[in-house]
């Protein structure tokens, strides 16, 4: 069940190369995965479906409706099932680590710094650079996958209604679960006559929201205690960085008082400007509670239920395509995931345009993308340097 039947045919020296492949991918999407999941996601796109192709967009769709259905970092999910799909259970284990070692690496850097110094090193100028060319690199994605999912007017309407539930307060994992049975059942409505009593349900996927604000329990400070603590964190935590920063506030703050508010927003500084997941704010605060051993404990215990979910989820998702309810229920929740990441993309643009360097920066990285095809990779290490220049000047 857990293993790629592609990738097990494939001769050993053909699945070394292609672990081999995996591995410098994800090492370089690591380096430049700034500004959240929805542009890591983006950038994935471009770099291994568009350029590498390897899968399809209707199932990288497939994959972004699983990983938004399941707790964790969205990106890193994305990252393991593409690994899988090009390398099987390696392919997935190397992708992960190295998507996630960029950014733990340069948090604990930071961490080391922080521990001794007590502050963090501003580097407004060149996130300032970087969060315009990155908004150009999510529009460029969302444009492809646009013409993927929404492919006639049930989908239209489905990611219209989500986009305006959304904006009115209700969380995103009711709406994907709405979405994805109003478009089975309107897909379906034709066998529903006589068959209601036979009619196959979803089962939950996901906690009630009352049950995903639980409180998580007390552990002691040490390397079991911030592996396990992490461990439930990780389990249960659905959203942005936000809402990472409220488990972090009540666990550590709050609970056990080992940190205080000021320490906390700089742990979440520290995952926000350095690349890849802001989970690996894990990193700095397991540096700062328990050293290098509390850190390694702490970044296993947020990221492994994510391994082990999608691990779980990856070879079913075929079978859910394979049944007209199940795939037009998966439809729906594609159409839905889009919808919810182009609403994340305005929110994103709002804060990262906030002048007319920022706007030229955005509007010529559009038009390198889309015209001239310009790698992203590159076009965001020079928005960095840019704005550290730009700094630098004003």
């Amino acid at each position: 069940m857990f293993t790629n039947p592609e990738v097990k045919a494939l001769p050993l020296a053909e699945r070394r190369r292609r672990y081999r492949e995996i591995a410098l991918a994800f090492l370089r999407l690591g380096v430049v995965a700034f500004g959240g999941p929805a542009a890591h996601i983006a950038m994935m796109e471009e770099e291994l479906i568009q350029k590498r192709k390897w899968a399809s967009l209707e199932k990288l769709m497939d994959f972004l409706g699983a990983t938004n259905l399941i707790p964790g970092p969205n990106s890193t999910e994305m990252a393991l099932h593409l690994g899988f799909a090009r390398g099987g259970l390696m392919g997935l284990l190397i992708a992960g680590v190295c998507f996630i070692l960029p950014a733990v690496l340069s948090v604990l850097l930071f961490a080391f710094l922080y521990a001794r110094h007590g502050h963090v090193s501003e580097l407004a100028g060149v996130m300032d650079g970087i969060k315009p060319v990155v908004m150009a690199v999510i529009l460029q994605a969302l444009l492809r996958l646009g013409k993927t999912v929404i492919t006639g007017p049930l989908a239209s309407a489905a990611a219209a209604a989500v986009i305006a539930l959304n904006l009115m307060g209700i969380s995103e994992i009711p709406l994907l679960l709405l979405a994805g049975v109003a478009v089975m059942l309107i897909k379906n409505r034709g066998r529903l006559s006589g068959r209601l009593a036979a009619l196959p349900l979803l089962s939950p996927l996901a906690p009630p929201a009352s049950e995903l604000a639980v409180s998580i329990s007390a552990a002691p400070l040490g390397t079991a205690g911030l592996f396990f603590t992490f461990l439930k964190i990780g389990a249960f935590l659905y959203g942005s960085g936000y809402v990472l920063l409220a488990f972090l506030e009540s666990e550590f703050v709050t609970r056990l008082g080992v940190l205080s508010n000021q320490q906390l927003l700089d742990a979440v500084a520290v995952g926000q400007f350095t690349p890849g997941p802001v989970f690996t704010t894990a990193t700095f605060i397991g540096y700062l509670l328990g050293g290098a051993g509390g850190a390694a404990a702490a970044t296993a215990g947020i990221f492994l239920p994510s391994f082990i979910l999608v691990i779980f989820l990856n070879p079913i998702i075929p079978r859910l395509r394979a049944s007209k309810w199940l795939s037009a229920a998966l439809d729906g929740v594609n159409a839905a995931s889009l919808a919810l990441m182009a609403v994340v993309s305005v929110k994103l643009g709002i804060s990262s345009i906030t002048g007319w360097f920022t706007a030229l920066l955005a509007v010529f990285s559009l038009i390198a993308l889309l015209r001239f095809k310009v790698n992203s990779f590159y076009l965001i290490l020079a928005g960095g340097l840019l704005g550290y220049l730009y700094q630098l000047v004003y």
